[in-house]
């Protein structure tokens, strides 16, 4: 079997990506990116890559210079067989090494590693949890990942609403939290008030706000009170001493962090150095199914969690599903509940919360997740 092309897809949702103004769903990502890898068998992968699209598509377009330090994606895997993904990570990592290692190019190396895995799926008849290893469970509990409403009273109604679709665990990240320390201790109040002592409530504090470590740790002590299961994200994602400070400070609440990161050895210094306690590798953006075994093992080692992070279409989803099926002890599935028609017409066959909270583990080959190639043509911009 031989890769015969790799195509970027950037879609464009009929919504912009906003906060929301009272305690509707945020409509979600304004742009998504696919990428479609296909062989000569008529096999092809797919994947969803959270990045800037725009930029993607050149990475993959780019020509070859022939230095095999600068080269588009394309050129560099047009003939090889996907089943290869150890050495086909190692030759794009190094085929694009002057302006990769990171950002763009990582992820649109994560995306084409996904859709190389999915392919070997697909031709083995086997979904990706038997690729990956095997199976600890078929279901994962999943939490329903949105943005910070605006009010306690929004919080309160987006927290009936999800409780009333099933959900057991939620999050709440980004949106207005962050600009009033006061009103931010509120909305965390209100949405533990609303769902009771059951459900987990969970907190992504966005880095964009540039706290410092001193700022976190008053403002994890100031959530205790509400027992959130974890912290998220609070300081900047290469901010690993400061971490490590909020950690040595004696918190009680989890620190969570990783969905910037990328790689096995980014990993172990993110572990390392930030004293986390839960791992949060995104597929699309850690390097692929091939450094996400990496750093499940860095983490292993270091005896904390790992929870993907997982904010797109069910293609990300699913994967997550897989990774989450493998892991001894697995948390939770994350899953994006945004709005946007465009994150939802794409799949054909969705994955939907079961009544018991959970997300069943895709069983078809593959990724499990089947694309409406005539619903990606109609949110196409490229």
């Amino acid at each position: 079997m031989k890769i015969t092309d790799v195509e970027g897809i950037i879609l464009e949702s009929p919504r912009n990506y906003t906060n929301p103004s009272g305690w509707e769903e945020a409509s979600g990502v304004t742009y998504c990116f696919l990428i479609k890898v296909t062989t000569d068998e008529g096999i092809v992968g797919w994947s969803d890559v959270e990045t800037a699209p725009h930029v993607a598509a050149s990475v993959i377009n780019a020509p070859k210079t022939g230095s095999e330090m600068m080269e588009g994606l394309k050129a560099l895997v047009i003939g090889e067989d996907p089943f290869e993904t150890e050495r086909l990570w190692d030759k794009i990592y190094r085929g694009t090494i002057y302006y990769g290692r990171r950002g763009v190019a990582m992820q649109v190396l994560s995306g084409f590693d996904i859709a190389c895995y999915d392919i070997i799926g697909k031709a083995t008849n086997r979904p990706l949890y038997k690729i990956l290893g095997g199976a600890y469970r078929d279901r994962v509990r999943a939490y329903a990942s949105t943005l910070f409403r605006p009010t306690p009273d929004d919080i309160k109604r987006a927290c009936e609403y999800y409780l009333e679709k099933g959900f057991t665990a939620i999050k709440f990240g980004w949106g207005v939290f962050g600009r009033d320390r006061k009103l931010d201790i509120e909305l965390v109040r209100a949405a533990r008030e609303a769902v009771g002592d059951n459900v987990d409530l969970l907190v992504d504090a966005g880095w964009k706000q540039n706290r410092s470590a001193y700022d976190a740790i008053e403002l994890i002590r100031q959530l205790e009170p509400y027992n959130i299961y974890w912290l998220e994200d609070f300081l900047h994602p290469e901010c690993y001493e400061g971490y490590r400070r909020v950690k040595e400070a004696g918190v009680k609440t989890r620190i969570a962090a990783g969905e910037q990161e990328a790689t096995g050895w980014g990993f172990r210094q993110l572990i390392q150095m930030g004293c986390i306690d839960v791992a949060q590798p995104d597929l699309s953006r850690c390097g692929g199914f091939t450094q996400m075994k990496r750093i499940i093992w860095e983490a292993e080692v270091a005896g904390i969690d790992v929870c993907p992070h997982a904010w797109l279409t069910d293609l990300l989803t699913a994967a997550s599903l897989h990774v989450n099926a493998t892991l001894p002890r697995s948390l939770f599935l994350e899953y994006n509940v945004s709005s946007s028609p465009m994150l939802r017409d794409i799949i054909l066959n969705p994955i939907e919360l079961e009544e018991d909270g959970t997300m069943k583990v895709p069983q078809d080959p593959g990724l499990g997740i089947l694309i409406d190639e005539k619903a990606v043509e109609k949110y196409r911009v490229n």
